[in-house]
């Protein structure tokens, strides 16, 4: 349990600190290309709903946690630029992206930094009507405030190219507790407090019966161990990365389940953030390659058996490839499933906007509810069931990865290795669909 509880603590405070920058990413920079019709749906104001804009805006990470209307929850904003220190508060201190604070702005619920540095210090007010104080340049490339009747440039966002196919570097580090870093700390939290209370219980009950909580979730737990950790990395090494198992697969089952409930706490899209699911890859690269013993780096680097010109030139070149390919193909899979539902989800629940024309058709919205309504709870269900599967599908293709690396080749023993190789192909086939 102590093992579990601080591999679980290493793993959120990694995936916290990559999520709160990553939101500068391709998410971020949304509030840039639609920049009027972004709030129509976020914020209830009278314009012309875009669909994708708003969908993109509620799945996008943000510094602050929107509730209703114009009541959101305001959260610690930490940012850091080199040659100009820390600026630190809440979230609130923008009101509503009206105010610039030592050169950062409020643009569609993330904060960006102006570039030019000309801009006054301290406490700003910026020109615009409405939640509209980020203006789109006529190039469509870039964004920029007004105040005192000048223009200033922001910073593009950060993309994960680095700019090569547009975005950039933004000149600060943002170490903000956004809503997806919030929503990781509660699923923490909450893990911690459910397994601190069925350890009192084993400790408790002795050999009796497990109830209650326990009785609920010794069956996952024991179906994660006897059909995942157990038979894809072996009777022989499988404890010693149970804990880290074990952490992945719940940790991502608590977000998943967090980012169905539509409102405070809910509503976050955390595994759907590419910068956690690289993160967790990262881990499970991390774990694999370390892990792996001399037969493992034998049969990747310089397979023995073959000639030198054929390892030299395609099958090594193709397996140093494949550690990267592995951790790359867990990111993008956990993070485009997630995703893609509460697009789906959203793009349902927008029905009630299209049919009703913004509120013109009483009539178009109500069949807009309905339809919406009726495929959304359906969804929802289907989205329940996949925020179990995208769970176990990563802690075992993540158990399949180690078992590989970690696997003790006994060339005697022909059996056990083809055993172990068509269990690599399960997991894999499982995953694909």
């Amino acid at each position: 349990m102590r093992i579990a509880i601080s591999g679980l603590i290493c793993l959120l405070v990694l995936v916290g600190g990559l999520s709160a920058q990553a939101g500068h990413d391709g998410h971020d920079h949304d509030g840039h290309d639609h920049p009027v019709e972004k709030d129509s749906g976020a914020h209830g104001e009278e314009a012309t709903y875009d669909p994708v804009s708003t969908i993109m805006h509620h799945i996008a990470d943000a510094n602050e946690f929107h509730l209703f209307g114009e009541v959101s929850i305001p959260l610690p904003v930490i940012l850091y630029a080199p040659g100009h220190g820390f600026t630190t508060g809440l979230s609130s201190m923008f009101h509503h992206g009206a105010t610039a604070v030592d050169g950062y702005v409020m643009n569609h619920g993330r904060v960006n930094r102006i570039a030019d540095a000309s801009f006054p210090e301290g406490h700003v007010d910026l020109e615009g009507e409405g939640h509209h104080f980020v203006h789109e340049s006529e190039d469509g490339e870039s964004a920029y405030v007004m105040a005192g009747g000048k223009q200033y440039m922001l910073d593009k966002p950060s993309t994960l190219d680095g700019g090569l196919m547009g975005g950039g570097i933004t000149s600060f580090y943002d170490f903000s507790i956004t809503k997806n870093v919030l929503t990781m700390m509660l699923a923490a939290l909450l893990l911690f407090i459910i397994f601190g209370r069925v350890s009192s219980a084993y400790k408790k009950r002795g050999d009796n019966a497990p109830s209650g909580l326990q009785g609920f979730l010794e069956p996952v737990f024991v179906f994660i161990r006897d059909e995942v950790a157990r038979p894809m990395i072996g009777e022989k090494h499988y404890e010693r990365f149970l804990p880290f198992i074990m952490s992945i697969f719940f940790f991502i089952l608590v977000c998943n389940l967090l980012g169905l409930i539509p409102f405070f706490p809910g509503s976050s899209n955390v595994t759907g953030n590419i910068g956690v699911t690289m993160v967790l890859a990262f881990l499970v690269f991390l774990v694999t390659n370390f892990s792996g013993n001399k037969h493992y780096w034998e049969h990747t680097l310089w397979m023995p058996g073959v000639p030198w010109w054929v390892k030299l030139f395609v099958l090594t070149p193709v397996e140093v490839l494949g550690l990267v390919i592995k951790p790359v193909s867990l990111m993008i899979r956990l993070f485009a499933n997630i995703t893609a539902g509460h697009i789906i989800i959203l793009s349902l629940i927008g029905l009630i906007f299209v049919f009703g024309n913004n509120g013109a058709s009483v009539g178009g919205a109500a069949t807009g509810a309905v339809v919406g309504g009726l495929f959304t709870a359906f969804m929802n269900l289907i989205e329940l069931l996949v925020a179990f599967l995208q769970a176990f599908i990563f802690a075992m293709l993540s158990a399949s990865y180690i078992g590989a690396a970690v696997e003790d080749h006994d060339h005697h023993d022909e059996d056990h290795a083809t055993d172990h190789h068509h269990g690599g192909a399960y997991a894999e086939k499982v995953a694909h669909h």
